[in-house]
C-alpha cells in the first residue's frame, strides 16, 4: 500500500487529464510491479513481448545497447565537452581529458555492475520474475548499461553551459520576442532547455522513413528517465524527480504512453504533468554520480589543478578497507597511482549504492524514496568534500571559464540567425539570404511549415545535436571568419 503520507496531497481528480487520471487511480494504492517496470515493448509494438521468448543471443535490452551505440547522436558525443573543453598540454606531455563519449560509456560500465548485483537480489526476493516470467539478474543490468549509456545524448556542446546559453538566449536574448506566440509550458521548454528532455526527444522522434527513432524498449526509456515531468510546474516538490523535467511538450503524448506501459506512479505534487521515477533510474543516476565525482577528480590531479597529494587524502575512507599499501608505494607512476585508487574509490561506491538501492526497494516501488542514492549512502560526507573541491579547482579554473564564455557566444549567435531565418520563411517575408541560411541546414531542420514553438524548439534541438567543433565550424563560416 501508498503510505498515507503520500495520498494525503490534496488532488482535485476533476483537473486531471483523462489518461493521468486512469493511471493515478490504477496505482493510487498499489506499488509498482517488476513485471511491468522490465517491458519489452517497443513503440509501434501490436502485441507483448514475453521475456522468456527472447532469443538470449540476442535479448531485446542488449539490443538498446546496440542501437544507441550505433546512432550518429551518441558518436557526437566524441567531440562534446564533459568538463575540460580539450586534451591539454602539459610539458611535453599530452594529458588525456574526458569527453561525453568517454564519461557516457564509464558511466555505462559503472551501470552495469550496478544493475547486476541489484538485480541478484531482486530476482532472490522475487524468484517469480525469472520462474514464470524468466527475467535474469543480467536483465537489469543491460537495463541499467543501456540507459546510462544514454544518459547524456541529449547534451549540447560546450558542457553544462550549453545548456544555459540556450536558455538564456530565450529568457534574456533576442529569442525573448517570441514569448508571447508560446503557451506557458512551451516557453518553460525553451528559457530551461533541458539534455535529458533533448535526449528523450532523440531517442523517440520519429523522421521520414525511421518511425519510433531508435525504438528502444520502454524498460529502457523509463530507466532512462530521470526527472519523469514536464517542465512546469517547476521544482514542485523537493523530491529529486522534480529537480528538472524529461519532456519537451512535442513528446509529451508518447511519454504518457511509455510511462502508463510501465507503470509509473503518478507524482502526488503534481498529477497532470508528472510520475515518480522507474526504480533503475536510481542506479542510472549513482552511475553518473559516482563517475563524475571520482573521475573528474582524477582529471584534476593529472591535469595539475589538484596536487596529488589530495587524492589518497579525499579518497581515503573510500578504499581503506581493500587498498594493498604494499601494492600502492611499489607504483612510481602517478597515473598508475591514481588508476588503482580510483577503481577501489568506485567498486566501494558501487557496493554502497546497491546496499541503499535494496534496503530501500520497498519505499522506491512506492513512491516514496525521494533522493539520490548516494545521498543516503555511508560516504555522503566524502562524496561531498569532493565535489565541493572539484568546483573549486576545475569547475572554476580559467579553461573551463573559457570554454563556457565562447560557447555562450557561439550558441547564441546561431540560435539568432537560424531562428529568426526559420520564422521569417514561415511569416512570408523572408530574405535571399534566409533562404541560403535555411539551406545550410540540415534537411530535417529546414521545416518552417508548422507552429513557431517547433521551430525554436528544433533549431534549439539542431545546435544541441552540434559538436564543439562543428558548432565553432559553423559558426566561423556564417559570421564570415571563414571563406
Amino acid at each position: 500500500m501508498l503510505p498515507n503520507t503520500v495520498l494525503k496531497i490534496p488532488i482535485n481528480v476533476a483537473q486531471i487529464p483523462k489518461v493521468y487520471l486512469l493511471i493515478y487511480l490504477r496505482h493510487k494504492s498499489i506499488p509498482m510491479n517488476w513485471e511491468q517496470l522490465l517491458s519489452l515493448r517497443r513503440q509501434g509494438d501490436t502485441s507483448k513481448r514475453l521475456r522468456k521468448e527472447q532469443n538470449e543471443t540476442r535479448l531485446g535490452f542488449e539490443v538498446d545497447y546496440d542501437r544507441i551505440i550505433f546512432s550518429s547522436a551518441f558518436r557526437s558525443l566524441q567531440d562534446k565537452t564533459q568538463v575540460f573543453p580539450m586534451p591539454i598540454s602539459v610539458g611535453s606531455q599530452k594529458n588525456f581529458v574526458h569527453t561525453r563519449l568517454t564519461h557516457s560509456l564509464e558511466v555505462s560500465v559503472v551501470g552495469r555492475s550496478l544493475g547486476r548485483s541489484a538485480g541478484q537480489q531482486i530476482i532472490a526476493k522475487y524468484p517469480f520474475l525469472s520462474e514464470v516470467h524468466g527475467y535474469h539478474f543480467n536483465d537489469f543490468g543491460a537495463i541499467v548499461a543501456a540507459a546510462a549509456l544514454a544518459h547524456d545524448i541529449g547534451n549540447p556542446p560546450f558542457g553544462h553551459s550549453g545548456e544555459k546559453a540556450i536558455g538564456n538566449y530565450f529568457k534574456q536574448g533576442s529569442g525573448f520576442k517570441y514569448k508571447e506566440q508560446l503557451t506557458a509550458e512551451e516557453f518553460q521548454d525553451l528559457i530551461d532547455f533541458e539534455g535529458n528532455a533533448n535526449g528523450f526527444k532523440l531517442l523517440t522522434e520519429s523522421r521520414a522513413g525511421v518511425p519510433g527513432g531508435l525504438r528502444l524498449s520502454y524498460a529502457t526509456l523509463g530507466a532512462f528517465m530521470k526527472y519523469p515531468k514536464g517542465s512546469l510546474p517547476k521544482k514542485p516538490s523537493k523530491n529529486i524527480a522534480d529537480k528538472k523535467f524529461g519532456f519537451f511538450q512535442s513528446e509529451k503524448e508518447f511519454f504518457l504512453e511509455v510511462a502508463n506501459e510501465i507503470g509509473l506512479l503518478p507524482n502526488p505534487s503534481h498529477p497532470k504533468t508528472g510520475f515518480l521515477r522507474h526504480p533503475l533510474t536510481y542506479l542510472v543516476e549513482a552511475a553518473d554520480d559516482i563517475c563524475y565525482t571520482i573521475i573528474d577528480f582524477e582529471d584534476g590531479i593529472n591535469l595539475g589543478l589538484i596536487p596529488e597529494e589530495y587524492a589518497l587524502e579525499y579518497l581515503i575512507n573510500l578504499v581503506k578497507e581493500n587498498i594493498n599499501t604494499k601494492k600502492y608505494n611499489a607504483m612510481t607512476n602517478s597515473s598508475d597511482r591514481l588508476s588503482y585508487l580510483r577503481a577501489l574509490a568506485i567498486s566501494t561506491l558501487i557496493k554502497d549504492a546497491v546496499e541503499v538501492f535494496v534496503k530501500n526497494e520497498e519505499k522506491i516501488m512506492n513512491g516514496t524514496f525521494d533522493a539520490a542514492l548516494l545521498d543516503k549512502g555511508k560516504y555522503q560526507a566524502q562524496v561531498e568534500d569532493i565535489i565541493k573541491l572539484s568546483v573549486e579547482k576545475i569547475y572554476q579554473s580559467q579553461d573551463v571559464v573559457d570554454k563556457e564564455l565562447a560557447g555562450y557566444r557561439i550558441i547564441s549567435d546561431l540560435l539568432d540567425m537560424f531562428t529568426s531565418s526559420l520564422v521569417n520563411a514561415k511569416n512570408g517575408n523572408d530574405t535571399n539570404y534566409d533562404r541560403l541560411l535555411i539551406k545550410s541546414l540540415p534537411e530535417n531542420y529546414r521545416n518552417f511549415d508548422t507552429s513557431v514553438y517547433q521551430i525554436l524548439l528544433d533549431t534549439s534541438c539542431f545546435v544541441a545535436s552540434l559538436s564543439d567543433s562543428a558548432a565553432v565550424h559553423i559558426h566561423d563560416k556564417l559570421t564570415g571568419r571563414m571563406i
